[in-house]
This record gives structure tokens, sequence and C-alpha cells, in this order.
């Protein structure tokens, strides 16, 4: 393979790369400056030092990933070895996912509360707003920077670290925080907008993405799987929010498909004995966009179907595709709709990594990882598995008319914490 095919990867073409590892990965990356929204490797890794100035200097804080949050270490495409939180956890929810997916942050949960990992689900939180960024354009750096510092300092003086769900939120963050750590301008402004709702400009140490914590967590989840789902045969999308913006953040293993790929999400499935199947366009877009699906819903639609299920189908006849991503859920699931009813006969139920894990560790289907919230058939695929979905579907039936009449609900209660909330700090 020449270095000139090497630098096409991501741009959609297959290029088979059997004996690539972490350090050429590393070395590639630094050599494509035009995929990184900022430059290249070195000018990340230089404002990771800035904002340790910026600290020592008294000019912001820093939330720390210390001991107290018991980390994992990873590696990063840039070689940095960057630290995941595993307990701890502030859930930064998704829009998305509570108002089209609301089984994606329940699985989550319901992980969490088996492997008695301690969690704040704070109600006081906002939108990221990067809706207004990648859809309309109607934001502007600042809103966008201040709405992130007002949740990062939320997070930190309930003493939890952040951990974030959506990958939009998540690549959104990475912008803005680079964007407020290298520009005082930008940080003078956010500062004047916190202090008149009474917060200090706090950034967090580490970006954290929830699939990044599954990835950790993995064998641990493997361990308390009560299926065996090793004839389940699956495809992986990873969002491009994820591991496109910023791709120098983001999580890489040489283990999991020798670092050719994000390791989230194809780790998780892995090490639950899943065969992960690759196919053509894997570096391709979910079709979700965020503009287009606003204004030219149709190409999202076809985006989605013809460049991504079908071919996934057809090449791989995967039982299921696992997605760690709120808007690729959404569009790859729900665009099989309508080339359905033109007659197109490809379809593949579409899960979160989390509502798989839970899957597989015996969560039930309706009432944690509320599979009927999904469009694409997802019968055969519980089937395979061994899970009785008639039985299931009863049960959660009963369950809804026992609501109805007055019954109280069945909440996931996450383990006690052992951290209590910082007490009020402020800095000129």
């Amino acid at each position: 393979m020449t270095e000139s095919q090497a630098l096409n990867l991501g741009k959609g073409d297959e290029v088979e790369m059997r004996t690539v590892d972490l350090k050429f990965l590393q070395k590639l990356s630094m050599d494509r400056k035009a995929h990184l929204a900022y430059g290249k490797v070195e000018d990340y890794l230089r404002m990771l030092e800035k904002m340790k100035e910026l600290e020592r200097s008294g000019e912001i804080m820093v939330h720390h990933v210390g001991d107290e949050y018991e980390p994992a270490t990873v590696k990063t495409l840039s070689g940095r070895e960057k630290k995941v939180p595993t307990v701890e956890l502030w859930q930064h929810k998704s829009c998305g996912q509570c108002g089209h997916i609301p089984g994606y942050i329940s699985a989550l949960y319901w992980i969490m509360a088996e492997l008695k990992i301690p969690y704040v689900d704070d109600t006081n939180q906002t939108s990221c707003t990067a809706w207004n960024y990648y859809g309309s354009g109607t934001s502007n750096p600042v809103a966008l920077s201040a709405v992130f510092a007002r949740n990062m300092h939320a997070a930190y003086e309930k003493n939890a670290y952040p951990l974030i769900h959506c990958g939009t939120s998540y690549g959104d963050y990475k912008e803005v925080r680079y964007l407020m750590v290298m520009s005082r301008e930008v940080r003078d402004q956010v500062k004047a907008i916190l202090k008149k709702i009474g917060r200090d400009l706090v950034l967090p140490e580490e970006l954290v993405h929830y699939s990044e914590w599954l990835h950790v967590k993995r064998n641990e989840i493997a361990g308390r799987r009560k299926f065996d789902v090793s004839n389940i045969k699956a495809a992986v999308h990873a969002a491009c929010h994820t591991y496109k913006l910023m791709a120098e953040d983001f999580t890489y293993d040489p283990t999991i498909m020798e670092g050719r790929r994000p390791a989230p999400t194809t780790s998780v499935a892995m090490a639950l004995g899943v065969d992960v199947k690759e196919y053509s366009t894997w570096s391709d877009c979910c079709g979700f966009g965020f503009r287009h699906i606003l204004t030219e819903r149709e190409i999202s639609r076809s985006f989605a179907y013809f460049r991504k299920i079908q071919p996934i189908v057809r090449e791989t006849k995967a039982d299921v595709l696992l997605v760690h991503d709120t808007g690729c859920v959404t569009t790859l699931d729900k665009s099989q709709v309508v080339t359905k009813a033109h007659g197109f006969p490809e379809t593949i139920p579409v899960v979160s990594d989390a509502q798989f894990a839970a899957l597989a560790m015996g969560a039930h289907p309706f009432k944690v990882c509320q599979l009927h919230w999904h469009l694409a058939d997802w019968k055969g695929l519980l089937e395979k598995i061994g899970i009785d979905w008639k039985t299931a579907e009863t049960e959660y039936k009963d369950y809804v008319q026992a609501l109805k009449e007055g019954a109280k609900p069945v909440y996931i209660t996450p383990p006690p914490r052992r951290l209590k909330p910082r007490a009020k700090e402020t800095f000129s």
C-alpha cells in the first residue's frame, strides 16, 4: 500500500491495511492536515498544554480525571494516552436519544446499575445546542462555548465527571473547548456570560464519549452476559462526529481491527463474541448530516439506505447494525421504511452498542431496551440471540396496563455515590 493510498482513508474508498499498527496511524494522522479541523496533531497537543498553562495562571479551572474517578487509559489516534473515568459519572444526556430512542439511554443506565457504577442523572442540564451550528448556522461560537461551559460547571459542582452521550455534543464540545483555550477573546466573552448566571469557567481535562466508557468496561460487560451471542453477525457504523471531528482525540486500539477502525462499539461486540463484518462503505456518513435532513430529507433517507443499509445487507448478511450515536440510530433505522414501501427488500435491525450489550446481559427488550420504538424488524435478532420476545412483549403490555391503573413505575436506580458535591468555588 502506498502512502497516497493511505492518505485517502476516510474518504469512502476501502483500503486493505492488514499490517497497519498504531504507530503508523500516528504518523498518518500527523500528515493529514486537510482532514483535521484545526491543523496538525501538534496543534491539538499544544492546546492541551495551553490549558495547563491557563490553569497554572488561575485563568481557568480544570476538572481533572483524578483517581477518585478510577480512570482507565486508552490510546488515541494521535498516540496520546487518554484517561477515561469509569465511576461517578455525570450523564450528559442526548435530546435525540431521550426524544426518539429512549431505550438507548435506559440501556446504558441499566448496564451501569448492573455493574454497580455510581452516576448522576442530573436534571440541571441544557441541550448542547449544536443543532444550531451543524443544522441551521444560526448560533455563534461564543454562544456554543458558553452552553458547553455552563454544563461542564454543573458537572464539576456535583463532583461527577461528564460522560457525553451524543456524538454531536462530543464533537461540538471538543471544538469549542479548543476555541476557548486558544482564543482569549472568546474566553473573556464566555466568562462574562457565566458571571451573569453565577458560574465559573471550568474545562474538563478529557472529553469522553459514552462509547469510550463501554470500550474500557467491555470485559466486565462480557463477563456478565446471559446469552451466547457468538452466532450473531454484526456490522458497525462509527459516528462521524465522534471520530472525524478532531479525529486525533478518539480511541483506537491496535488489538481491535488492527487499529484500522475506531475501537469503541467494535470492541464491545468482539468482547461479547460477536462476528464483526467489514463492508465497503464503512467510513461513509449515516446520511443524517444535520442541515440536509432538515431541508432535503429525501437525500438523508436515500443516502442512508443506498450507501449504508443496502451494501451492509448485501455484503455482510449481518444480523444487526451496531452504532454509537443518536442521529445514526434514528436515520439508519427509520430510513428503511420508505424504501421498503418502494419494494427494496434489504433490511436490518439497528441498535446502539449499549442496547445490544444490555440485551446480551439479560436486560428486558422492552422495559429497558425499548425496542418497540425501533422501526426495522428486530424480532429475528432477538430470536437468534435466544430471547423470547413474545413473552417479553406480554410482560411489557401487562406492565403498561398496571401503570394505567395506578401502579408505580419501576426506575433504574444508580448505586450510592462515594463523592460529595463540591463546596462553592470562585475565581477572579
